[in-house]
């Protein structure tokens, strides 16, 4: 027996022609210097056509060209994210956070044929531009920069608009295209040696999108308005941009105005429902709605219904506060570039208690359907999924990477410490699985500290030292000790006008975990450095004790 059923393609051009047909009169707001800047997604499909046509007839991109986008959230970015996979090239999103060096190593790695630039980042490209190939042929400029900066170019700098202006605004889209094509590429934060790429095909876009508006997590509807904080250049956005069209949710782009106070006037001005974002941006969100810094009257945040937090674990204290003193839920959420990214959402199950759920909303939540998880122990024994055998974890599934970016004309790379022999993606997390397969992380594989043979979680010790209210930040890392092989170092940002000391952050800690992990070493910062994405960047921590960098306090040894 054969099934009965059509073989439609899953592709980017259909959810770009259902968003700008369907959901014509959905609109995209972009935060800029004047204040909100409105399109509909019927304008950001028309302009996309534009887009397309110029891509194609201009700067000579063909069905394998890659074209690269070095921007911030916005509107003429989502017109890109569309265009390009849809008439069948590739996109990559460059991290506009990264160091010049790796910047230079993803553009080459990727053959970027043309790299669309927001004006504001010029400085950024122009610092990288003797270090790129020339397979880079195009520059296109979008917004307001200084284009003398490109002087230096030996292709062609076009501006977005003029480039774009008087085409048609239809353009016949790859909608029958093979659904397993390469639609986008997005580069790993490389946080030990070169970043590695991810390459998201059509299809596992398409399913990606269908997870994020289901009930079951963002739950995206055309009543809503999303406000991704999260970068575009970062595994796109968690998916939402393509979401959002696909929903017709309405979308607003805060551009480069990531800041606390921008942040919480444009939620106040214009009304989102649902956001998502690492904790460092939210960690400032609610200082800065706490104690707003240039107005009288408290932030209106009352139309949001939904914060989504991932990237890394969020503090219990940060979820409480959000939900105790400004009425917001937080939700939250694991993934990673190499699982587009979402892996788990925290929803808990319904007809539990206050206390109960907040027992399944501090996990990092429940894997959905399509995603498949296990447990590797230190041996490479399966681990149970009771809710105390710990082990690194894998997943495997319809958006999950099974290999990395070889480069042009390359195989795709396997590495033994990325991917097992069965195809499965090792994740580098440690963790719990519940019966129920809600997920728990206790560390990062290379971050656990390993003490007299026993695991310290360096995640459970930053989660208590941030729950005290005169603690802004907390980072723990493991460093060298030559009684017990290794041991826990706190670093601590206190709040402004803090008076409380380290003697007695250890003694709140000691009220909350074993003595036998309770640190010994100890040390204020200004402030925790974080990585291109914002997670916090232990490798300088380490590397800053080391180098005897810090005024480190030895307590209680």
């Amino acid at each position: 027996m054969f099934s009965t059923m059509q073989d439609v393609p899953l592709t980017v051009a259909r959810i770009l022609e259902h968003g700008s047909t369907i959901h014509g009169r959905a609109t995209v707001t972009t935060w800029t210097e004047q204040g909100p800047s409105v399109r509909t997604f019927a304008e950001i499909g028309a302009r996309a056509a534009q887009l397309a046509h110029a891509i194609r007839d201009e700067l000579g991109m063909t069905r394998d060209s890659v074209l690269a986008t070095l921007m911030w959230n916005n509107a003429d970015h989502l017109e890109a994210y569309l265009a390009v996979p849809a008439m069948g090239s590739v996109l990559h999103t460059l991290n506009l956070r990264l160091p010049a060096a790796q910047l230079a190593f993803i553009i080459n790695h990727a053959a970027d044929h043309a790299i669309i630039v927001s004006g504001s980042v010029l400085p950024m490209l122009a610092g990288v531009l003797p270090q790129l190939a020339p397979t880079l042929r195009h520059i296109v400029v979008s917004g307001e920069g200084d284009r003398t900066l490109l002087a230096g170019f030996a292709g062609t700098v076009h501006d977005y608009e003029e480039l774009i202006a008087g085409r048609p605004t239809t353009f016949p889209w790859e909608r029958e295209i093979d659904e397993r094509r390469p639609a986008m590429i997005c580069y790993t934060s490389g946080t030990t040696g070169d970043p590695k790429g991810v390459v998201y095909s059509h299809r596992s876009i398409y399913l990606h999108c269908l997870q994020v508006n289901s009930a079951a997590t963002f739950a995206l509807t055309p009543q809503d308005t999303a406000l991704p904080v999260v970068p575009m250049f970062h595994v796109g956005a968690w998916g939402v941009p393509h979401a959002a069209f696909m929903s017709g949710s309405n979308l607003l782009m805060p551009d480069r105005f990531l800041q606390p106070q921008p942040l919480a006037t444009m939620i106040d001005l214009v009304r989102p429902t649902v956001s998502a974002a690492v904790p460092t941006i939210w960690n400032g969100l609610l200082d800065e709605l706490d104690h707003p810094t240039a107005r009288e009257t408290p932030y209106d945040t009352s139309s949001l219904r939904m914060v989504v937090i991932g990237g890394s674990a969020c503090p219990p204290a940060l979820m409480r506060g959000f939900e105790e003193r400004h009425g917001i839920k937080v939700v939250h959420a694991w993934g990673m570039t190499e699982t587009s990214p979402l892996g788990t959402f925290a929803l808990p199950p319904a007809g539990l208690s206050e206390q109960e759920e907040w027992r399944y909303r501090i996990t990092q939540g429940v894997f959905p359907a399509s995603v498949e998880a296990r447990l590797s122990g230190p041996d490479g024994e399966r681990m149970p999924h009771d809710g105390v055998s710990a082990g690194e974890l894998e997943v495997r599934g319809p958006w999950i990477a099974g290999a990395y970016y070889g480069g042009a004309g390359q195989e795709p790379e396997r590495p033994e410490d990325k991917f097992t022999e069965d195809g499965w993606l090792r994740t580098g997390d440690v963790g719990t699985i519940t019966p129920d397969g809600f997920l728990t992380l206790t560390d990062r594989a290379k971050d656990v500290i390993k003490s007299g043979g026993e695991w310290i979680s360096s995640v459970e010790l930053e989660n208590h030292l941030m729950a005290h209210p005169q603690v802004a930040e907390a980072a723990v890392v493991a460093v060298p000790d030559q009684k017990w092989g290794e041991r826990p170092l706190a670093t601590v940002v206190l709040r402004p006008g803090a008076t409380v000391d380290l003697a007695a952050l250890r003694a709140f800690l000691a009220e909350r975990v074993a003595s036998w992990q309770l640190p010994e070493r100890w040390a204020l910062v200004e402030a925790v450095p974080k990585t291109s994405v914002g997670k916090f960047d232990k490798k300088v921590i380490r590397a800053a004790y080391a180098a005897d960098e810090l005024a480190v306090t030895v307590l209680g040894k």
